[in-house]
């Protein structure tokens, strides 16, 4: 018998009432279903008094959802594609993406689409595309304090009502560089259309082998984005006397402490997502961010020179 999972938002009554309706579906169809929610992707928040709180990647995956397992489909939007591929990425299981939030920047079809697709992905018509994704490591000395793999970055800044956060980064056998800024994002080519972005990284294609390092608010005319070979790990470490956050993909965070350290490198794991159709990552930005429309508008009641 084939089996099939299913991670959805169960906050989103959409999704909920979807991921019953497909379990059925397969239930009847002939297939054993693996349901969870993606609350399991979800790391959690360090105590102000304890500064870690260590989860280890494997312990991630949920129960049943195995190197058998033909697919999964997650439903959701952005913070749950991203949580489930925390979930699913060491087991190899690929993801069907499917949106029921409002973005929708990571997700392959819609809820309207749904029986289509997945008549397609249970007669295997589809590709996977892999895309990168981070380990992130925090350390005291030699001891591993808290990990977290990463679709999107990694983000270390200030706390709120503290001053500039001063960063000595050192990627690959380099020598280190010294970052005056509010905080540091490292990010993958599936992040340079996130947090990267607005903190004017460029966009990078997500089959490019590289990563980016970029200062948030800098103080300093020469620090900007720097785009480096994937091959490269990063090892940060805060030069400040203050106590810093570590925030990964925008939902899990500890704290880093100034006789910490954290190593950023390409990880083991890759997100593979299921494709009904050639990826064309121009379309998405179009769509989603606006990229490439005229800048202005031409009235079509008038004739211009």
């Amino acid at each position: 018998m084939p089996k099939a999972g299913i991670i959805y938002n169960d906050i989103k009554p959409t999704a909920c009432r979807v991921a019953t309706e497909l379990k059925d579906q397969l239930i009847n169809t002939g297939w054993e279903v693996c349901l969870t929610t993606g609350v399991g992707g979800i790391l959690g928040y360090s105590d102000c008094e304890r500064p870690v709180c260590h989860t280890p990647i494997e312990h991630l995956v949920p129960a049943g959802f195995d190197s058998e397992m033909a697919f999964a489909t997650v439903l959701g939007g952005d913070g749950t594609v991203l949580a489930a591929f925390r979930q699913l990425a060491p087991s190899g299981v690929p993801l069907l993406t499917v949106n029921t939030g409002h973005m929708g920047f990571l997700t392959e079809t819609y809820v309207n689409q749904l029986p289509q697709a997945m008549e397609k992905v249970m007669a295997g018509e589809y590709e996977i595309e892999e895309r990168t994704m981070l380990s992130i490591r925090l350390f005291q000395e030699d001891t591993l304090l808290w990990e977290a793999l990463c679709l999107n970055e990694m983000v270390i800044h200030r706390e709120p009502l503290t001053s500039m956060c001063h960063f000595e980064v050192k990627i690959g056998r380099h020598s280190p560089v010294d970052i005056a800024a509010d905080g540091v994002i490292v990010s993958t080519p599936t992040g340079s259309t996130a947090y990267a972005l607005s903190a004017n990284g460029p966009v990078i294609t997500p089959g490019i082998p590289v990563l980016q390092l970029v200062p948030i608010c800098p103080h300093s005319l020469a620090s900007r984005a720097l785009v480096f070979a994937n091959t490269e790990p990063v090892t940060i470490f805060p030069a400040t006397p203050n106590r810093l956050v570590m925030v990964v993909d925008g939902n899990a965070a500890c704290y880093v402490l100034p006789e910490n350290r954290v190593r950023v490198e390409k990880s083991q794991y890759p997100a593979r997502f299921i494709r009904l159709q050639q990826p064309e990552f121009f379309r998405i930005l179009r769509e989603k961010l606006g990229w490439g429309l005229p800048h202005i508008a031409k009235p079509t009641s008038v004739e211009l020179p």
